[in-house]
């Protein structure tokens, strides 16, 4: 997903300079020390300029990156988050200390601010400041405790592991060549290398793609809908609800293990796990890995924060996939050398290559292909990515997305896009 396209003179969000109940004093006043503190906070080691640090991008770049996140992320799916961070837009202050604490980049995304607060456990953490006097609490205590918050903010990072994406994924993994050699690239977690864990079910008619589904805030009551179709562990502690936004077809011939409008019937057969990323998490073991994933789930979402917990049972007695900690390109090709013979190799990632520059997207796509076309038997590759970072697949111009459209991903199969999905799993629109 796109989260800092910057637009010059943008504000709050395209063609308005602020937000309707934005604009008033975010309760400075009641804060203890407001500017010569944001410039004392980050001094010395925090790298602000001229202290030897590392390089900073400027208050205005955060600014932006703040206001779109609001606009483009959180409108509609989190009204606390759309407003904090709309705030923090405007707090010309607060976005000094941002922009000269932290390293430019990744560093200073909205989400690890947002999620760092929470995880310290800090005011309004479950529902997140609503006016402006709560945003002035919050950021008061931001402040105070930025030594900490910025810690957080430099160890952990925002790869939230969303077990749901296993919906859009089960499509395709039920329809290749069993068995099955999982390898997820950026895999955080490793909740997603677990799919014949869980339950399904698979519903029609929850509305077009891009509004919200079953299990997100304004979404639909899934159990108000009967499901289409079932399929998983019976004994799963969780349940994936994903609206299939096709016509039903007629019954008659399918591909095996699919039913109607390519809604898997079974569960694929997965014999080998592994995965890569650059800080991986176990929360089945590590409660404070298990607490940052909690923290990342946004205020309000609580159906989300329930399946994440469901999963992390689900797979919590189950052996453990082979994660390498490390970066995707320099690791793939020996981790990929270890699956096992006879299985269908299949490399597969969500929202993932949006945090590498194109060149190295280019080099990670030739890596991929030319592993699978080395292995003995070929393999596949599964792309969940925003239209944008691929822009070589070839979309059908009549199913092409808005290009400035985050919710909506597209699934590809070896390089050809299949559906367009929802990136927490909540819905599959077959192209």
């Amino acid at each position: 997903m796109v989260v800092n396209a910057e637009r010059p003179g943008h504000s709050l969000r395209p063609g308005h300079s602020e937000r309707p109940g934005y604009s008033e004093s975010p309760g400075y006043a009641e804060n203890p020390g407001p500017a010569e503190r944001l410039r004392n906070a980050g001094h010395g080691r925090h790298g602000r300029p001229g202290h030897g640090g590392v390089p900073t991008g400027s208050a205005q770049d955060v600014a932006r990156r703040y206001q779109e996140f609001s606009w483009r992320e959180a409108r509609g799916r989190s009204g606390a988050h759309e407003e904090l961070s709309a705030r923090i837009g405007q707090d010309q202050e607060l976005c000094e200390l941002l922009a000269g604490s932290l390293p430019a980049g990744n560093r200073q995304q909205p989400q690890l601010l947002l999620a760092a607060v929470r995880h310290l456990d800090g005011p309004h953490a479950e529902q997140g400041p609503r006016g402006a006097a709560a945003y002035g609490r919050w950021r008061e205590w931001t402040i105070r405790h930025w030594d900490r918050v910025r810690d957080v903010i430099l160890r952990r990072g925002t790869r939230t592991n969303e077990p749901a994406r296993c919906a859009t994924l089960l499509p395709l993994l039920a329809r290749l060549p069993q068995p099955l050699a999982l390898l997820e690239v950026g895999t955080s977690a490793g909740l997603c290398l677990h799919p014949d864990r869980y339950r399904y079910a698979y519903g029609y008619g929850y509305g077009a793609a891009g509004e919200p589904g079953p299990g997100r805030p304004g979404g639909h009551d899934p159990a108000a809908h009967a499901p289409l179709v079932e399929v998983g562990a019976a004994d799963s502690p969780v349940v994936f609800h994903c609206q299939v936004q096709a016509p039903v077809q007629t019954p008659g011939p399918v591909a095996a293990g699919h039913g109607p409008s390519h809604v898997p019937t079974r569960l694929p057969e997965v014999v080998w796990r592994a995965g890569i990323d650059l800080a991986p998490l176990d929360p089945a073991t590590e409660p404070e890995d298990l607490r940052w994933l909690q923290s990342l789930v946004w205020p309000g979402d609580e159906a989300r924060a329930a399946r994440l917990s469901a999963a992390v049972d689900a797979v919590r007695a189950v052996p453990r996939p082979r994660i390498v900690r490390g970066d995707l390109i320099d690791e793939l090709p020996a981790l990929a050398a270890a699956a096992p013979a006879g299985a269908t190799l299949v490399v597969f990632h969500t929202s993932v290559l949006s945090r590498l520059p194109y060149a190295r997207r280019e080099e990670f796509a030739r890596l991929v292909r030319s592993v699978l076309d080395g292995r003995d038997g070929g393999g596949h590759w599964i792309s969940q990515e925003h239209h944008s970072v691929l822009p070589w697949l070839p979309l059908p111009a009549h199913h092409t997305p808005r290009p400035d459209d985050p919710r909506q991903l597209t699934l590809a199969l070896d390089g050809h896009p299949v559906a367009l999905t929802d990136p927490h799993g909540q819905s599959f629109r077959p192209l």
